[in-house]
């Protein structure tokens, strides 16, 4: 059969999808783009807002109006969160949560045998688990994002993500490395961990997230090693110094924020102050030169006032971040914060949200800025349509090099010559290629 997998959401999602199309290319089925003619269509879904649940409902739509006769499956976060409203959407003749993710190859399967619609979103067990996936390969790209890591216990007040994925739960250390050593051995030299809340990974085995990025520097072929989004209240001062001893290690920290506003974070019920969470940044900064740091911000949280924009603006601007994922906060029903009081209106959400990017925009232009002059190695990701190479440094500064020589895939030491003109990324000149 051919099939189409369309992926919403997160890179566990990405992740996800990739295990799910490898294991539908091991039982025979083609794997196509969704913009072509299949037999079946997977809907992998992201619930973290309702605009997240429109626009599965809207690709369902769409793909059965385009493909009358097609399967189409709704899988993921959107049906585990919300399984009678899912069930609803007749359009999918299969529903599957999260619990179960990796059934729905056998459910797309047994449904083209007999024709009857499934359903089937299980409850998570206790103790939680995690669901036994694997990838050799990630398609389209030069890094290979591996999940190992999955549910979060936090409850933020505004997040559906532990009704979504479950409580946290670890991949053992052995099957990590069995997996990337696998996608080394497929030319994937960067390998990004990630998980719902990375920082968790472990805690059921007495085994810490510095103890993989350990071990799988020892595997040959891998030269760089990221880690996806982490909770920065559990960053402990010996983490920090064991990962500074790995080479392997970018120093690319994606610190989630979410406000610079004590009074905002206490209401978000997250886990730190804005105080506690600088002096995280500043012990970072102290192990790592060149370290970056990034984050999210959310902006028009319930009963966030002006005075607390003003003062989560200013604490943003302090830190200064590489990059700000910058959104407005949007109600998300099944939590604390949909009842709150105070809620802001949308047209001011969006008005502090553009003057929250317009700030942070400024900063990441003056880091890139004081980038020019330095030498750098960066992974060539793809050529521009001016038959450039672009790729990042180790510390996520994207760089693009007037180069032929570096194909895709390949590690090159650069100089940074300048910034371009929109301030997106620097662009330099290639000194070398690696061996």
């Amino acid at each position: 059969m051919r099939i189409a997998v369309y992926t919403l959401g997160c890179k566990v999602n990405q992740y996800e999808s990739q295990a799910i199309c490898e294991q539908l290319s091991n039982r025979g089925h083609k794997i196509v783009p969704c913009s072509q003619q299949a037999d079946a269509y997977i809907i992998n879904s992201c619930t973290v807002t309702s605009m997240s649940d429109s626009k599965s409902k809207k690709a369902i739509g769409h793909l059965r109006k385009k493909n009358p006769n097609a399967v189409i499956a709704l899988i993921g976060c959107f049906p585990q969160a919300f399984p009678k409203k899912a069930e609803q959407i007749t359009d999918a003749d299969i529903v599957v949560g999260n619990a179960n993710k990796s059934r729905v190859v056998e459910l797309v399967e047994a449904f083209f045998a007999d024709k009857q619609r499934r359903c089937e979103i299980k409850d998570f067990c206790s103790p939680a688990t995690i669901e036994k996936m694997q990838i050799t390969k990630f398609e389209e790209r030069t890094r290979a994002f591996v999940k190992i890591q999955d549910g979060c216990n936090r409850f933020c007040s505004y997040c559906i993500i532990p009704t979504a994925r479950g409580r946290i739960c670890s991949k053992p250390l052995e099957e990590i490395v069995s997996e990337v050593t696998e996608l080394a051995k497929n030319g994937f030299s960067e390998i990004v961990l990630v998980g719902i809340d990375l920082s968790s990974y472990g805690r059921q085995f007495d085994k810490t997230l510095t103890d993989v990025v350990e071990a799988v520097s020892m595997i040959s072929g891998v030269k760089r090693i990221r880690l996806g989004s982490l909770e920065p209240e559990i960053i402990s001062d010996e983490e920090l110094k064991r990962l500074s001893k790995i080479p392997a290690f970018c120093p690319q920290f994606h610190l989630s924020l979410q406000s610079g506003c004590d009074n905002t974070l206490k209401r978000m019920n997250r886990h730190y102050t804005a105080d506690e969470y600088k002096t995280i940044v500043e012990k970072i900064r102290a192990v790592f030169k060149n370290a970056s740091i990034t984050t999210d911000v959310m902006v028009g949280f319930a009963g966030e006032s002006d005075e607390d924009f003003k003062a989560s603006l200013e604490f943003v601007k302090n830190i200064g971040f590489l990059k700000v994922h910058v959104f407005p906060y949007s109600r998300r029903s099944g939590t604390k914060a949909d009842k709150f009081a105070d809620q802001i209106e949308g047209g001011e959400k969006k008005r502090r949200a553009r003057v929250m990017l317009e700030e942070t925009e400024m900063v990441r232009r003056k880091i890139l800025n004081s980038q020019v002059g330095r030498i750098a190695g960066i992974l060539v990701e793809s050529r521009t349509k001016n038959g450039q190479a672009f790729g990042y440094t180790e510390d996520y500064i994207p760089v693009c090099v007037e180069s032929v020589s570096a194909p895709v895939g390949s590690v090159c030491k650069v100089k940074i010559l300048s910034v371009s003109d929109d301030g997106c990324f620097v662009k330099g000149s290639l000194i070398s290629l690696e061996e």
